[in-house]
């Protein structure tokens, strides 16, 4: 029996980022804040305060330091936010005998490098961080879980791959290439397009689909256990790209700049979506092309 959770008890940290908005306008949830506002994670005093007064049942984990390359130059903050300030929120939460659901919302970081013979991507892969925000992501979870086991509390994890969608910062690839398409079709730049690797693949995933798959683990997620959040289709940037081009009715010749090239990067990913589906019956709704096509659009309107 699916249990179906209540916005106005549900807490949403991160309501400001990209997914945490798009959450909160269709599905509603109470950020974490105070009279003061938005509370810093690594605050224990006024997280424990904020979940007092506002007695949840339920929680999604957005809030992170998400930045791999802040997480290199940073190491230490990534690690206060991600992992401390996921122990202060859960501290905060025991201390009122919370007994909810909690779903924290990982990263397909964790995965690290995968060998071609071990894709898709099963939740069972080894973790094999790469980066200090990866390796924050993988000490959280097992915080979550050792959570779960010993807390009356139920825990899911979710491992969301490449988020896509209306919304995102410019400075990820999708919505950089369609602000450069847009600004060419306004004549605002020569017809080229400045990107980084574009045959490397990826698993790219709506957030609006995303964001269902996180209701359903709120709902009826399995209290210890893994999710990947996921397409289960393997694509490459420059169809990507390409397809973005066609949409956008734009010509444009592609240039690679150096300075996007990264030193080392998994050439292939996708993600094996078959534990979502079959226990949640949870599966992507909107396709690609409807997605860019929104993207583009929000782009054009800015």
């Amino acid at each position: 029996m699916m249990k179906i959770i209540n916005p106005t008890r549900t807490i949403v940290t991160g309501d400001q980022g990209f997914v945490g908005q798009h959450f909160c306008s269709s599905h509603g949830g109470v950020p974490l804040a105070d009279r003061n506002g938005a509370i810093d994670l690594r605050d224990a005093a006024r997280v424990r305060s904020a979940v007092a007064a506002l007695a949840p049942e339920a929680v999604l984990h957005l809030a992170a330091q998400s930045s791999v390359a802040e997480s290199f130059q940073d190491p230490t903050t990534t690690m206060a936010v991600n992992l401390l300030g996921t122990l202060n929120l859960l501290e905060a939460l025991k201390a009122i005998q919370f007994q909810g659901v909690f779903v924290y919302v990982s990263s397909a970081e964790v995965y690290g490098v995968v060998a071609d013979a071990d894709l898709p991507t099963k939740e069972t892969q080894p973790l094999r961080p790469r980066s200090p925000y990866a390796v924050s992501k993988v000490a959280s979870e097992a915080l979550c879980y050792q959570w779960s086991q010993t807390e009356k509390v139920r825990i899911i994890i979710a491992r969301p791959f490449n988020l896509i969608g209306p919304g995102q910062d410019k400075r990820f690839a999708i919505a950089d290439f369609a602000r450069q398409i847009i600004e060419i079709r306004r004549g605002e730049r020569p017809p080229f397009l400045v990107t980084g690797n574009l045959d490397v693949t990826r698993d790219f995933t709506d957030v609006r689909d995303a964001i269902r798959a996180y209701c359903r683990l709120l709902e009826n997620g399995q209290n210890g256990e893994v999710y990947n959040i996921c397409s289960g289709k393997e694509r490459s940037l420059r169809a990507l790209v390409e397809e973005m081009l066609r949409i956008a009715r734009v010509e444009a010749e592609l240039r690679t700049d150096t300075i996007r090239l990264r030193p080392v990067e998994q050439g292939r990913m996708v993600g094996d979506n078959t534990k979502l589906r079959e226990q949640l019956g949870c599966l992507p709704e909107i396709l690609l092309d409807s997605t860019l096509t929104d993207v583009l659009h929000e782009m054009e309107e800015d």
